[in-house]
């Protein structure tokens, strides 16, 4: 997994916005200059991932007080990714196909089977690793918004 403290490893993935439905690309670097939370997810349409994602996009405005992005990256398409917004009442946040599972490998998320773990990281403005979570054994556990947006405030103030 990366390491606190580490780069983190750039990538540029096709998704959707998970609340208008449209297709695009997004790139992490671009997103430097502010905070950033990558969310890793196993599977669209699973019940803890509805969950987790809803959960998300009700602390939305908390982490938008902060000028923080949040991504979330599952390997099913961009397709599977807009049926799974519409079905769940759509999410504030971009859902991004890592396919290949490249991403998923440089990040170090993938488990057993090659299946993607429940994990989050925190980037400060720089594209620097502040925070990770790993979850271990079935991903039923993702940490909870209060906590991650709690990182977030408490990353340094970007340089001017």
């Amino acid at each position: 997994m990366v390491a606190i403290g580490a780069a983190a490893p750039d990538f540029d993935l096709p998704g959707v916005d998970g609340a208008t439905g449209e297709a695009g690309r997004w790139r992490l670097s671009e997103c430097r200059g502010a905070p950033v939370v990558v969310l890793f997810y196993p599977g669209d349409s699973s019940p803890v991932c509805r969950r987790q994602l809803g959960e998300y996009t009700e602390g939305f405005g908390r982490f938008a007080e902060l000028d923080a992005t949040v991504l979330a990256v599952s390997h099913q398409s961009p397709e599977s990714h807009r049926r799974f917004a519409e079905q769940s009442g759509g999410f504030a946040f971009p859902l991004l196909s890592d396919a290949d599972k490249e991403v998923g490998r440089q990040w170090g998320v993938l488990g057993l089977l090659d299946l993607y773990r429940r994990c989050t990281f925190v980037l400060d403005a720089a594209g620097v690793v502040r925070y990770s979570h790993r979850s271990i054994g079935p991903g039923l556990v993702y940490r909870p918004v209060a906590e991650v947006v709690q990182v977030v405030a408490g990353l340094p103030s970007a340089p001017d």
